[in-house]
């Protein structure tokens, strides 16, 4: 029997610190969804009833808000327990060419990792400097429509910059004036599911929605590689064909959301638990390409520009890639 490896008794603050701001990351995403909805469904029932009601009223009012560019605030994104957060791993944001503040932009993030630590970390928080980097630029991450259901978890969720990934959301924000940046972890939940260290297949051929959608805004598409994703959690052996990864795929078409079985450290051992490994994570923000502006594109028009982005990916990949850790022989490859 192995014993866990415990952490030692004498930590610097600094390090206790980042343990809990990760911690309650974890737990917000994994938890607070529910219990906001748990808290919701008690106070309707109870003495607060009058203003849960007031508050659903209002819910159905704001419905839009999140395909309509949310409502994001620079006070929570700018909260210091994010620096925590991303001292944790630690996280870096790296900008390879500046980008014009009177555009929009299509950010396609890779790898989706199991919990797309360094998506948020970058895009929902000022801790890696964003707003330094990109002056001039608001970032907009999207994700699964079901999270903006859930009673006020999707006030705290929009706050970050988070907004729905529909495709109407997505063409409101290119549709906008210049400055915004949609963000889109393009391998979806599907790629959550395969998640694991060392792997770099990506869920893209059969994503080719928003290239359709750029074309119509001529919107360019900006490649971001996040070296070290993967690296973050364990998940329980599940290959495609196998029966785990067939219920996972009936799950994610019955609830919208991917359920990969991860494993990583824990807050005081380092052998098992649901906190993700220290491990640095550099997320490269690559050269746009350029799109022409054509309000309805043909198949083969998306073909070809999907293609032309895939090359861009690869690219910025293989030129990054001996900077942090992958060895030459490795290669993208994508499904």
């Amino acid at each position: 029997m192995v014993l866990p490896e415990f952490a030692p008794l004498r930590l610097p603050l600094r390090r206790r610190l980042q343990t809990l701001a990760v911690l309650q990351w974890v737990c917000s995403f994994l938890l607070l969804g529910q219990l906001c909805t748990l808290l919701f469904v008690l106070a309707l029932r109870g003495p607060l009833w009058l203003p849960a009601l007031l508050y659903g009223l209002w819910l159905l009012a704001d419905r839009d808000t999140p395909r309509r560019g949310g409502r994001p605030s620079a006070w929570v994104r700018a909260w210091p327990v994010w620096h925590h957060f991303r001292d944790y791993f630690p996280i870096s944001l790296i900008r390879t060419v500046p980008l014009d503040p009177g555009r929009n932009y299509v950010f396609g993030f890779h790898p989706h990792g199991v919990l797309a630590a360094g998506a948020f970390g970058n895009f929902c928080t000022e801790a890696t400097g964003f707003g330094r980097l990109f002056p001039g630029l608001r970032p907009r991450l999207l994700t699964l429509p079901c999270w903006f259901r859930l009673p006020l978890f999707r006030e705290y969720a929009m706050a970050g910059g988070l907004v729905s990934s529909e495709a109407s959301s997505l063409e409101h924000l290119l549709a906008g004036p210049g400055g915004l940046v949609a963000v889109i972890a393009l391998g979806g939940p599907p790629e959550a599911l395969e998640a694991r260290p060392g792997a770099l297949r990506l869920q893209l051929l059969r994503r080719t929605g928003f290239v359709r959608i750029a074309l119509k805004y001529g919107t360019p598409l900006v490649p971001v590689f996040s070296f070290g994703e993967n690296e973050l959690f364990r998940q329980v052996p599940n290959p495609p064909g196998s029966r785990l990864r067939q219920l996972q795929g009936r799950l994610q078409r019955l609830l919208g959301v991917a359920l990969p079985l991860f494993h990583a450290r824990g807050v005081f051992q380092y052998s098992w638990g649901l906190l993700p490994f220290r491990r640095p994570i550099h997320t490269v923000v690559g050269a746009p390409l350029e799109l022409p502006r054509v309000p309805n594109p043909s198949a083969d028009q998306v073909q070809l520009w999907h293609r032309r982005y895939r090359e861009r990916l690869r690219e910025l990949f293989e030129e990054h890639k001996g900077k942090f850790g992958v060895p030459p022989e490795r290669r993208l490859s994508f499904v």
